[in-house]
């Protein structure tokens, strides 16, 4: 059976790292950008990364640049900008496709293990789903990711145990990334 400890990916500097090096852990895949509505994420996910790291916990934090072009900067600029305005210290890699032909295997095969069930419930939620359908009809099939700061929680055996849309609330996150840490 395939995990995330099956794909290597690109470090900031664009070197490999394989992820069957963070074999043990709990992790949170995350897609993100600089200049979306959910770029506040950044603050509870820098907490969560402070409090929980020394319990076998880590984010990895993938920018793309494919949702109405929030992410434009290059890989230092995103970088700068996050650890100056947010003081992010969990590893940022190199900037991606999430979506297309060109989508990182890692963000597709994430989502075919835990698909999009939806953004939820309500005027905000619709609004966004609307939006994401026209960003992404580009994709075709091969759109896997709806929008910014989708995030995959991971056990420790490296298996997708939960998806999280931009829209759920960042303590039902957290909180079950406490879970994932006891189990």
């Amino acid at each position: 059976m395939k995990t995330v400890y099956d794909f290597t990916v690109k470090d900031r500097q664009g070197n490999d790292f394989s992820l069957s090096s963070l074999q043990g852990k709990v992790l949170l895949i995350v897609n993100t950008a600089t200049g979306c509505g959910f770029t506040p994420h950044y603050e509870p996910l820098e907490a969560m990364y402070k409090e929980l790291k020394d319990q076998g916990f880590e984010i990895l934090d993938f920018p793309c640049n494919q949702f109405a072009n929030q992410a434009p900067g290059n890989d230092d600029e995103i970088h700068e900008f996050c650890t100056l305005k947010f003081g992010t210290e969990f590893p940022q890699f190199r900037k991606i496709d999430v979506n297309g032909e060109n989508a990182e295997p890692l963000f597709a095969f994430l989502a075919t293990e835990k698909p999009f069930a939806g953004f939820g419930k309500g005027l905000k939620n619709a609004a966004l789903n609307k939006f994401a359908d026209m960003n992404n009809k580009q994709y075709g099939e091969k759109a896997y990711i709806k929008w910014n700061f989708t995030k995959f929680l991971i056990d420790r055996e490296g298996k997708v145990i939960a998806r999280f849309e931009p829209t759920v609330d960042m303590s039902e996150v957290r909180a079950a990334v406490a879970a994932a840490l006891q189990a």
